[in-house]
């Protein structure tokens, strides 16, 4: 290459001279800046389809937001009934029987003609089984009888009624329900956190109340459980029953001061809202 034109020439041609720049090193590196230009712009071109795509789908006014509200639900409480019955009549009194009693009288020195019949002192064989008194009586002979024992007039020692509940049973109605340690609360938090709206419901615009039964032991543990209302199709009820099996343990219910086992029912709300 002549010396006036090196000043000039391109640091390629300089590099190819004499060479076959019809090899394909010399083209790529020719086209390179190029090429590298087009590639820069087709990527800004495709990031801003995808970001002016993201702006239109937040813009679609009939877009729907899955939107999830949690109530907790007390078991009805059955009233008993209290039945008016009368009061059971008192035992019936029983009379002591009647002791045979002879009348005693003081002896006194009095000539015979002036001592009254019924005055006379009783004979001594009849005294053997005759009790002693200030008149005379009929009745039976004294043999031991023992009075019936005097009634204390409700004054006497009651004793404490017996509990006979049977606390291993799984209890339908207790005086504490089971809840979710640290109550309503954290309930909420957790359901925010686990729980995921199907997209099959959200799809399909597929809303409503799952109502989900489950046993909580003594020690806490869940267990048998069910959805037993609520809608049947979008997945709303698996996935309510996926999250209260996920929940861990729960604080058990109380009946009579003693850590029960027993039933407990919690609905679910799925709702969807509009944006």
């Amino acid at each position: 290459m002549e010396v006036n034109k090196i000043l000039n020439a391109d640091i390629l041609d300089i590099i190819f001279e004499g060479r076959n720049k019809e090899y394909g090193a010399y083209e790529l590196r020719k086209t390179y800046n190029k090429r590298l230009t087009k590639a820069l712009i087709a990527v800004a071109a495709l990031l801003l389809l995808l970001f002016l795509g993201y702006l239109l789908s937040n813009l679609d006014t009939g877009k729907k937001k899955a939107a999830m509200v949690v109530q907790d639900v007390q078991l009805e409480e059955v009233k008993e009934e209290k039945k008016n019955e009368p009061p059971p009549p008192p035992p019936p009194k029983v009379e002591p029987p009647k002791v045979e009693i002879a009348k005693f009288t003081p002896p006194k020195i009095v000539p015979d003609d002036k001592v009254k019949e019924d005055e006379k002192p009783p004979e001594q064989d009849k005294l053997e089984d005759t009790k002693i008194g200030t008149v005379n009586q009929e009745g039976v002979k004294d043999e031991g009888i023992t009075a019936p024992p005097v009634s204390d007039a409700g004054k006497g020692v009651v004793e404490a009624p017996k509990d006979n509940e049977d606390y291993d049973k799984t209890f339908t109605k207790v005086e504490i329900e089971s809840e979710y340690p640290g109550g309503a609360p954290q309930w909420l938090r957790y359901l925010t956190k686990n729980m995921r709206y199907p997209d099959e419901a959200v799809n399909n615009e597929i809303q409503g109340t799952v109502v989900v039964q489950f046993i909580v032991d003594k020690e806490g543990n869940v267990s048998d459980v069910q959805a037993i209302s609520g809608p049947e199709t979008g997945g709303l009820r698996e996935e309510a029953i996926r999250v209260i099996k996920k929940s861990g343990k729960w604080t058990p219910a109380v009946q009579n001061g003693r850590q029960v086992k027993s039933y407990k029912k919690q609905p679910i709300v799925f709702k969807l809202e509009a944006q």
